[in-house]
C-alpha cells in the first residue's frame, strides 16, 4: 500500500487544479479507498487522445487501489454540455446516444482496469426525477452563480441566447456526484465549473464535498484548437496504426513534450533529456516525435503494429516511396477535372476545402503536383493520387 503522502504526490502531477490537496490527503487517510468519478457524454462514437489524458489519471487512481466510477451521460447527453460553447448545442436523440454508448465501454477499457471500474448511466436516476424534484434541485443553485461561468457570462453580455436547459446541465452533472457518493471528480480544465457545482450540491445534501481535480486540455494535430472531432484535428483510439502514427508525426514540434508528459509512460528524466537535446540542437525533433508516435501507437495497437507503422512511415516520408498498401477506387469516366476526382476520393470534405488543398499544392498524381482545380485528368489504371501528407489512393478505370 502506497503511503497517503506519496499517493497525493503522484496524483497531483500534471494537474492544473486540485481543490484541495489537503482534503485529498485527509480523505485518503480516513477512507483508504476513494470513489473517483469521471462523467462522459456519448456525443461521438469514438474516444480520442484528449480524453486519454483524463483516463490515464483514472488508471493511476486504480493502480493506487481506488475505485473508479465512469458515468456515461445517456441522459445529460441529450442536453449537451455547454462548456466552451459559444452557442447552444443541438440535442442528441436517444437513438444517437444508444449507438455511441455501445462503443464507449470497450474503448475506455483500453486504458482503465475493468475490475476496478464501475459503469453507471445517469439516466438511471435523472429519468426518475419528477418536475417537483427538479424544482427542488434547481433551488439549490442561483442564477447569479450560474452566470459566473465564463462562457455563459460572455454569451449573456454579447446577447447570444442561453437556453434554460444549458443551466440544467451542470446541475444534472453535479447531482450525479450526489447519487454515487463521489469523493473525487476529475475532468479537463473546461469542466471546472461543472465540478464545482457538484461539490456545492453534495454539501447541500449533507455529503462530504468532492475533491476536484482538473487536467490540461491537449491541442489537436493543428496545434491550435483543443482536440475535437468537430475541428477534425483528433486522433481516435480506433485509428488504424499507420493513421495514428502518421497523425502523431503531423503534430507541431511545440506539442511533442506535452504529449509525452500527458499521454505516455516515458519517465520525467528522459523527457527532460529530450527537451534539453532539442534546445541544444543535439536531437532532431523529428526523431523525438517518432519515439512519441511509437509509444502511443504501441499502447493502443501493440509493439509489432507500431513497428510496422514506423517502418511504413520511414518508407513513405523519409525515402519518398509510396505505401505498401492503400485504398483503391474505380471510376466510370475516361476523364475528370482534378476537383471532381479529388471529391470522389474525399467525400467528407467540402469543395472549398478541396480547392484550398489543390491550390496549395497538396495534391499530386503519380508524383506530379497539380494546382489547377480544373485540370483534365485522364484516368489510367493504378494511377496514384496523393492528397496532403498521408492520404494515398490508387485510382483505376472501371472495366
Amino acid at each position: 500500500m502506497v503511503k497517503p503522502e506519496e499517493q497525493v504526490r503522484m496524483l497531483k502531477e500534471n494537474t492544473v487544479d486540485l481543490i484541495s490537496e489537503q482534503e485529498l490527503l485527509e480523505r485518503i487517510k480516513s477512507k483508504g479507498q476513494l470513489r473517483v468519478k469521471l462523467g462522459v457524454d456519448p456525443s461521438r462514437p469514438d474516444l480520442h487522445l484528449g480524453i486519454a489524458v483524463v483516463l490515464r489519471k483514472l488508471r493511476l487512481f486504480q493502480d493506487l487501489g481506488h475505485q473508479v466510477i465512469l458515468i456515461i451521460g445517456d441522459f445529460t447527453g441529450m442536453i449537451g454540455d455547454p462548456s466552451g460553447r459559444s452557442k447552444t448545442r443541438p440535442m442528441l436523440t436517444e437513438e444517437e446516444i444508444g449507438k455511441n454508448v455501445r462503443t464507449y465501454k470497450e474503448q475506455a477499457f483500453k486504458i482503465l482496469d475493468p475490475a476496478r471500474t464501475e459503469i453507471r448511466f445517469n439516466g438511471e436516476w435523472l429519468r426518475r426525477l419528477s418536475f417537483e424534484d427538479v424544482v427542488k434541485l434547481t433551488s439549490k443553485y442561483t442564477v447569479a452563480r450560474m452566470l459566473e461561468r465564463d462562457d455563459f457570462e460572455k454569451r449573456y453580455e454579447s446577447g447570444i441566447p442561453i437556453s434554460i436547459s444549458e443551466f440544467l446541465y451542470p446541475i444534472a452533472q453535479g447531482y450525479d456526484s450526489v447519487m454515487i457518493g463521489c469523493d473525487v471528480e476529475i475532468g479537463g480544465t473546461d469542466q471546472k465549473f461543472n465540478l464545482i457545482v457538484g461539490r456545492h450540491l453534495q454539501a447541500e445534501y449533507g455529503q462530504e464535498p468532492q475533491i476536484i481535480m482538473t487536467l490540461p486540455i491537449i491541442e489537436g494535430t493543428d496545434g491550435k484548437l483543443k482536440m475535437s472531432k468537430s475541428y477534425g484535428n483528433y486522433i481516435a483510439f480506433t485509428d488504424e496504426p499507420m493513421d495514428m502514427y502518421g497523425k502523431l508525426m503531423s503534430i507541431p514540434d511545440s506539442l511533442i513534450l506535452k504529449y509525452m508528459r500527458l499521454l505516455t509512460d516515458i519517465g520525467k528524466e528522459k523527457i527532460i533529456a529530450f527537451e534539453e537535446g532539442m534546445k541544444k540542437g543535439e536531437l532532431n525533433p523529428r526523431d523525438v516525435k517518432m519515439q512519441l508516435a511509437y509509444e502511443i501507437t504501441a499502447f493502443f495497437h501493440g509493439k509489432e503494429k507500431a513497428k510496422e507503422a514506423e517502418e511504413e512511415f520511414r518508407k513513405v516520408f523519409s525515402q519518398r516511396k509510396v505505401p505498401s498498401s492503400m485504398p483503391q477506387i474505380y471510376v466510370n469516366e475516361d476523364t475528370l477535372t482534378l476537383i471532381s476526382l479529388v471529391k470522389l476520393i474525399q467525400k467528407d470534405k467540402s469543395k472549398s476545402e478541396l480547392k484550398r488543398l489543390i491550390t496549395q499544392g497538396a495534391v499530386s498524381i503519380d508524383g506530379k503536383k497539380i494546382k489547377d482545380i480544373f485540370a483534365p485528368i485522364t484516368i489510367k489504371n493504378d494511377m496514384i493520387v496523393k492528397i496532403g501528407k498521408r492520404n494515398f489512393v490508387k485510382v483505376s478505370k472501371r472495366t
